[in-house]
């Protein structure tokens, strides 16, 4: 967007001294002839901005000129990162510090520039929560937001089948379809907990050093992966047409569709083909497979071919009165 390009353009300029019309539209990807206007937008909009003819000229910033955020505290520019995820920054309590920077940003752009937030968010919104979840943040998110910001050792009350208390390094919280995560260093092991049943956590005032090199993307993708292949325990084999080949991935985790892609055979005549599916059990997989109508058929193990049997011969019924 261009209001996006302008501020890096500025920015640009802010760093780096002097750049060159040919640099500038290297480095935000757009022709000289668009760089031309756009700096006379941002001298137009206040920015001072001047072309410095010679051998080293191009374009600068009147010197002394910066573009400052005035008065931005740490846990503001933290919360910055969070820009468009108000709903999540709000269950995390960081509600007030995202409005406050956004204020404070706001005020230290340019006067043409100051509607860009407005405008984003009239036109783009993140509704996080999957449906039929309950809205309000569990209890102890906000709590464990403090301890991950500031590094600090917690304990924690968790209920599983009962109740366990850890002593946990809080790395980072994810929030997966409306639920909250905690990702945790327990010994000298991590591990993935879900916060809304974290039943009490007390915050030490003992700090932890965090390796560098943790990623918290790359971790929760891995554990995400291991926990939908520890669902898919067990195999079915099925016959599928080109539609249900197609209508696969609409009834099964994505990770059984790719299983399914890789271990199919070759077409039929009609099209159809032979593949092992990866299932949880072969209760979900009855429930998954008969979304597929006729355009699967059960061929082991039997007894959920004979379900599927029953299942079609109670359709036929229905639909022969």
């Amino acid at each position: 967007m261009r209001v996006s390009r302008l501020f890096t353009m500025v920015l640009l300029l802010q760093a780096r001294g002097a750049m060159t019309a040919a640099e500038l539209a290297g480095e935000v990807g757009v022709s000289e002839r668009t760089v031309y206007r756009d700096i006379t937008a941002l001298a137009a909009a206040g920015v001072p901005v001047y072309a410095e003819q010679g051998r080293h000229g191009g374009y600068r910033l009147v010197d002394g000129y910066r573009t400052r955020l005035t008065g931005l505290s740490r846990v503001e520019a933290e919360a910055l990162f969070l820009l468009g995820l108000y709903g999540p920054a709000r269950d995390m309590g960081l509600g007030d510090l995202l409005a406050t920077a956004q204020l404070k940003v706001s005020a230290a752009l340019p006067a043409g520039l100051r509607d860009a937030a407005a405008q984003a968010a009239q036109r783009f919104y993140l509704d996080a929560p999957g449906w039929f979840h309950d809205s309000d943040p569990p209890p102890a998110l906000s709590v464990l937001v403090r301890a991950v910001w500031e590094d600090l050792t917690v304990i924690l009350r968790y209920h599983r089948h009962d109740e366990v208390t850890r002593t946990a390094q809080p790395y980072g919280v994810v929030l997966k379809a409306g639920i909250w995560y905690l990702v945790a260093r327990i010994g000298a092991d991590l591990r993935v907990y879900r916060v809304d049943r974290v039943v009490a956590v007390e915050v030490t005032d003992q700090r932890f050093v965090r390796e560098e090199s943790f990623d918290l993307p790359a971790v929760w993708a891995e554990r995400a992966a291991q926990f939908v292949r520890g669902m898919l325990a067990e195999q079915v084999t099925v016959r599928l047409s080109p539609a249900g080949v197609r209508a696969l991935r609409f009834a099964v985790e994505p990770p059984a569709v790719q299983a399914a892609t890789a271990a199919a055979g070759e077409p039929d005549a009609q099209g159809w083909v032979v593949t092992c599916l990866p299932v949880e059990s072969a209760e979900i997989a009855y429930d998954q497979l008969l979304r597929l109508g006729p355009e699967v058929e059960v061929l082991a193990p039997e007894p959920l071919r004979d379900q599927m049997r029953v299942a079609a011969q109670r359709l036929a019924g229905l639909y022969q009165r």
